[in-house]
């Protein structure tokens, strides 16, 4: 088994149920890109960021958001040093290489937006001072379903930088009690994970990735997929440039997953939904007739003529 095949293999050994979650997860790390997972409760959001932190050697830290969480909590700030009268920085969690922001939406746009920079440059600035972030930095954002209580919308441009939204729900049943003899067997114990990579696997994986070859004909049925969403009727906002790059990008990385050195149109289509859905806004006819924009991606994968 090669090395991504072992890490994707240990994660699947404690997330039990949840194969196209870990494959979207590291899908995402693999492309250097951002996830949101959004789901119910009690359904491994976060184990699953942790064990990945174990699996790669990497820093692991999480912050939960709540409604009076301040920017400074995050990012961090400037602290007076007594004695001489100098400020010295207070680092926040952000300054780590594996960070869950869990409930993201349970604290307000304000403190979201704390990471936007964060997230997009690498970099935090505190005071007029930037300051850069872990080479890995890695966020994993975990959300509830807005229709639950307390929760606040992400804003569009903190959703357009996360690579993809991926929904984790409950597992079958077979895996379910799978999970459940192994929480047994654990006497109570977290579960934990074997360390299968260091951080020059990593790396080297990530060029892997990167270094995906693309035909032509890919790279315009990428491009069609996201005019599309521009032109659909029932959209007021479809996917920019910025989701074409985020869509080629998971694509090559789906294939590096798969074992593979090139690229084909049915990796694109295997991550359109999670890369796309969550950076489309509906009209609001389109709300009441209970349309959704994972039904308006699925249509326009439907309707682009796939290259040969």
């Amino acid at each position: 088994m090669n090395a991504l095949g072992s890490l994707q293999a240990a994660l699947e050994g404690v997330v039990k149920g949840q194969p196209q979650v870990v494959a979207d997860l590291l899908t995402a790390l693999l492309a250097r890109g951002h996830v949101l997972l959004e789901g119910v409760p009690g359904v491994a959001k976060t184990l699953t960021a942790r064990v990945l932190a174990q699996a790669l050697r990497l820093d692991f830290k999480r912050v939960q958001f709540t409604p009076d969480l301040m920017p400074s909590d995050v990012v961090g700030t400037s602290v007076l040093k007594p004695g001489d009268g100098t400020f010295v920085l207070a680092k926040g969690p952000v300054f780590t290489e594996v960070l869950v922001a869990d409930e993201i939406n349970r604290t307000p746009p304000k403190t979201q937006a704390a990471l936007l920079e964060a997230m997009e440059e690498r970099q935090v600035s505190i005071d007029g001072t930037t300051h850069p972030l872990a080479k890995w930095f890695f966020v994993v954002a975990t959300q509830n379903p807005l229709e639950l209580e307390g929760t606040y919308p992400l804003p569009e441009a903190q959703l357009d930088r996360f690579l993809m939204r991926v929904r984790v729900g409950y597992p079958e049943a077979g895996a379910e009690r799978d999970m459940l003899r192994a929480f047994h067997e654990r006497k109570g114990e977290p579960p934990a994970v074997t360390p299968v990579l260091d951080r020059a696997a990593l790396e080297a994986l990530q060029l892997q990735a990167a270094s995906v070859r693309c035909d032509d004909s890919i790279l315009d049925y990428v491009v069609a997929l996201v005019r599309a969403t521009r032109e659909h009727p029932k959209l007021s906002l479809g996917a920019s440039p910025r989701s074409a790059q985020s869509l080629l990008a998971a694509a090559k990385a789906r294939a590096a997953l798969r074992g593979k050195d090139f690229l084909t149109p049915d990796e694109v289509k295997e991550v359109a939904l999670s890369v796309l859905d969550h950076r489309l806004k509906l009209r609001a006819d389109a709300e009441v007739e209970g349309l959704t924009a994972a039904d308006v991606v699925r249509q326009v994968l439907e309707r682009v003529p796939v290259p040969r």
